[in-house]
């Protein structure tokens, strides 16, 4: 009974705090009066979460009435002053509130972590994602490239930032401080991004190998006992082997190709003979779309395949027969790259080309595919048996993927993806031949 009183109170209390906040016309008052909110929102519990956020859009929504009579004189006459009236009204009170919540002692990072806490109950209330496009909204202007600090993580770097590398490699786990040490020898590099007001936060971070020539597997760039290369110049390629968002606040905020391409010019300034700039990715999900059918663009005849690619793709599904034995099944029994026959290795590479060549521009294509040539990359090279480990055999049998970036065709091939055209070598169009 105390424990429901109290949680009653520190609802209370925060409800409260945020109705003084908004009502506040000076700024005299107004960073107290944030952090009270702040301090007293820390004091939900995780299931009064939702009961916040609830009373965030139903309390903080845009005035109906006061938004059809703007829209109706902003379209009668179209005058700059009905515009501005238009879009006072029509920008919900919560956005003003998140901004003077900006202005708190640590401020920023709260609302990050008001948002993290958020985004956990979208799936269960998709109401709230009107709260989470206001908040998203405004940190995708914090959080510009503009406003960011791009610092090479090394060595030297505060421990506090290297525990964190280790915690938040989302891609290759990083096995403990060697692990670490290795991937900031003199042929790695490892850059991060940071905020103003998060100065020992990375926010992402990308790692990269500094090669003699473009890396088909993945294993000697994340061996911690990988002889270092001291000489620079046999550095000719740069590949972007890893990158890893740090704060799942701040999902859907736009950083990491920003992070790439500010990389690669740094990269190509510090060693003009590196030419070639490559990512060592993964393939997440192939094999559940292979499974699945190998559906391309929502169309499960696959009408909008070629009749050569189609056959192709209907050649390699009967090969690999994933209907009547399942791909974990292949595994228990021992499947591996170096005992597949020569179809199984052409049927999964031709899948491999068709999934990431011809879909990879739909609503459905694979998530870190869209991501490179969304940055305008090119699809180069899909390399066979490149990552072995448990993962990389059950999510992708292996498969490991080249995409360049080509620094003079970068924005050209972004444009080209933006209208469902994707950039892929001769290389992988071999690949889906019959």
């Amino acid at each position: 009974m105390l424990e429901k009183l109290a949680k009653a109170r520190y609802f209370s209390r925060v409800t409260g705090a945020v109705n003084r906040l908004i009502s506040e016309r000076g700024e005299s008052n107004a960073v107290s009066m944030a952090d009270d909110v702040i301090h007293n929102y820390r004091k939900l519990s995780k299931d009064q979460h939702a009961k916040f956020f609830t009373f965030l859009f139903e309390k903080l929504n845009p005035d109906p009435a006061a938004v059809m009579t703007a829209a109706q004189n902003f379209s009668t006459e179209a005058t700059a002053r009905n515009y501005i009236k238009l879009q006072r009204v029509t920008e919900p009170p919560r956005q003003e509130l998140f901004r003077r919540l900006n202005r708190a002692t640590n401020g920023t990072a709260a609302l990050v972590a008001m948002r993290r806490d958020l985004l956990q109950l979208l799936e269960k209330q998709p109401e709230l994602t009107a709260v989470d496009f206001d908040l998203r909204h405004l940190l995708s202007s914090w959080f510009n490239p503009g406003f960011l600090k791009m610092h090479q993580v090394d060595w030297q770097s505060p421990a506090e930032i290297l525990e964190k590398l280790i915690q938040h490699e989302a891609v290759h786990a990083i096995d403990g401080w060697d692990d670490l040490r290795r991937r900031l020898q003199p042929d790695r590099r490892c850059f991060a991004f940071f905020h103003p007001q998060l100065p020992n936060e990375p926010l992402i971070f990308v790692e990269v190998a500094l090669l003699p020539e473009i890396p088909a597997v993945i294993t000697p760039l994340v061996d911690k006992k990988a002889e270092t290369v001291h000489q620079s110049s046999q550095y000719k390629v740069a590949a972007f082997y890893s990158i890893s968002n740090c704060e799942p606040g701040l999902r859907g905020v736009s950083m990491g190709n920003f992070l790439i391409k500010r990389v690669a010019e740094k990269l190509h300034a510090e060693f003009p003979g590196i030419k070639t700039f490559v990512t060592l990715s993964p393939i997440p999900g192939f094999i559940d779309w292979v499974a699945a059918g190998a559906d391309v663009a929502g169309d499960k005849a696959g009408a909008q395949l070629k009749p050569a690619i189609r056959t192709a793709r209907e050649h390699a599904l009967e090969t690999l027969g994933l209907t009547t034995r399942s791909w974990t099944e292949r595994l228990s029994s021992g499947w591996h790259p170096d005992n597949a026959s020569e179809k199984e290795k052409a049927a999964l590479l031709c899948l491999a080309g068709i999934y990431l060549a011809l879909g990879s521009a739909g609503r459905n294509g694979n998530p870190v595919a869209k991501f490179h040539l969304g940055n305008g990359a090119k699809l180069h090279q899909i390399n066979w048996a490149g990552d072995l480990s448990r993962k990389g055999l059950r999510q992708s049998a292996s498969l490991m993927v080249n995409y360049l970036y080509d620094l003079s065709a970068v924005e050209e091939n972004h444009e080209r993806f933006t209208h469902g055209e994707i950039d892929y070598s001769r290389a992988v169009g071999r690949l889906m031949q019959p």
